[in-house]
């Protein structure tokens, strides 16, 4: 490390992986109630877990982006963090609001929005030390070196800030709060999130290929263009059902399209550079992550996305199984993986090492992107048998849900995969260093 306020990623990252932990926990055992209805029914029932998933996800998401800025931005900015006692504050806000919410759901506290259930005092914490974060990071960069990496990754961060303003309007009218609440949960992870996503990975390539910086930049400023362009007016694909306007129906189509445009750009950017710099980057996992990560977002949030977005295929599709099959591989193509590829590339750095328990890292990238691909096909075919049986030949929902039971056991079955990957990813990254130990036996 360079500059010592990049040790405040580290208690981040921490905090990012136990909620990774609990997210995925919490996702094996709603699987669970899948196949076994009554499972915790009485104790936590099916809807708080749910909470749990959805809502960890989110949080360790961000804590993730909060702690990657804090490591990047000092390298790109070259100067010291503006205030370490804020970081911390900030964190001690966070991580409280977060395991309060996670107390509230258990209690049966919650807004009954879907992944906006926090208490509303639980969102003016979450909402503060955001802000803190937002200003901290202003400061250092203002007072810094200027980048199209650091500047890109402030554009995404002040947007996921405003728009997160949006998760405290809560009308009374169904319609509206549905066209307000898509503000939050699409414009973020399809609109100022991709531009998050877009400048850490812009920093990784930077770090792992040793491409020049120039060639990176011109990348980034067409991904951030598109991302912007089509993920703001892409919203338009929610409007379908709403009560809007039909004209929301082409521009939903003609958007969605373009959509797809940032994602397939990041995957030859990757792998274009990584090609041109015929550099063999002592960490080999991070670069693993990194490529992986374009490849599996394209797939998840930009093919997946794309072929029920149409009108008249998301008229028949629309809250079936294809959602959770899309949504699923999106985030953890788009954003898991972008963490765990920093996490794996920063980690040794904060922890003063060599690059180190690679084959075991790699292992688990394999674990978690294979058992997540196969959970994504069995839950897009479930969906696609779950529209011809509801939409089109209109039986009962109980009936086609023991039809398709099936699949939520294979969906069961790649979770608990997925768990031991993620247990096998949390032991590389914060476990004792095998090859180091090796290497001090033999001497």
């Amino acid at each position: 490390m360079k500059y010592h306020t990049q040790a405040l990623a580290y208690p981040y990252f921490i905090a990012a992986l136990a909620l990774f932990l609990v997210q995925v926990l919490a996702g094996v055992l709603a699987g669970t109630v899948y196949v076994f209805p009554n499972f915790l029914s009485e104790t936590v029932p099916f809807h708080i877990i749910r909470m749990i998933h959805t809502n960890a996800l989110l949080v360790w998401l961000l804590l993730g982006y909060f702690g990657a800025s804090y490591f990047l931005i000092p390298e790109e900015c070259e100067r010291d963090i503006h205030s370490p006692k804020l970081a911390w504050l900030q964190l001690g806000l966070f991580v409280f609001a977060a395991l309060a919410a996670v107390v509230s759901y258990l209690f049966g506290i919650h807004e009954g929005r879907e992944f906006l259930e926090q208490p509303l005092w639980v969102k003016i914490l979450m909402a503060i030390a955001f802000i803190v974060f937002i200003y901290n990071i202003t400061l250092t960069v203002l007072k810094g070196r200027k980048t199209v990496v650091s500047i890109v990754l402030l554009l995404g961060l002040w947007g996921a800030l405003l728009f997160f303003l949006f998760a405290f309007y809560n009308p009374d009218n169904l319609a509206l709060d549905k066209l307000y609440w898509w503000w939050v949960v699409h414009v973020w992870v399809e609109g100022v999130w991709e531009l998050i996503m877009a400048a850490m990975l812009a920093f990784l390539l930077i770090k792992l290929t040793g491409v020049d910086r120039e060639i990176i930049e011109k990348w980034l400023y067409v991904i951030v263009g598109f991302s912007l362009f089509s993920g703001l007016l892409g919203t338009g694909h929610h409007y379908y059902w709403i009560g809007t306007p039909q004209y929301w129906h082409w521009i939903g189509a003609l958007f969605s399209i373009l959509e797809v445009v940032p994602f397939f750009a990041m995957v030859l950017w990757a792998f274009y550079l990584v090609y041109q710099s015929g550099r063999e980057h002592p960490n080999k996992a991070a670069m693993l992550w990194s490529l992986g990560c374009p490849v599996m977002a394209f797939f998840g949030a930009g093919v997946l996305g794309l072929l029920h977005s149409f009108p008249s295929i998301n008229f028949y599709t629309h809250g079936t199984q294809l959602t959770a099959a899309h949504g699923h591989l999106a985030f953890y193509g788009a954003y898991v993986m972008l963490n765990l590829a920093f996490f794996t590339y920063a980690l040794p750095a904060l922890r003063k090492l060599q690059p180190y328990n690679q084959v075991m890292n790699m292992w688990s990238f394999w674990l978690m992107t294979g058992s997540m691909t196969i959970m994504t096909f069995t839950l897009a075919f479930a969906g696609v048998l779950q529209t011809h049986l509801q939409r089109v030949l209109a039986m009962g929902f109980m009936e086609i849900q023991s039809q398709i039971e099936l699949f939520y056991w294979f969906r069961l079955g790649s979770g608990l995969f997925f768990l031991i990957g993620a247990i096998l990813y949390l032991y590389s990254a914060l476990g004792s260093v095998r090859e180091q130990a090796a290497v001090a036996r033999r001497s």
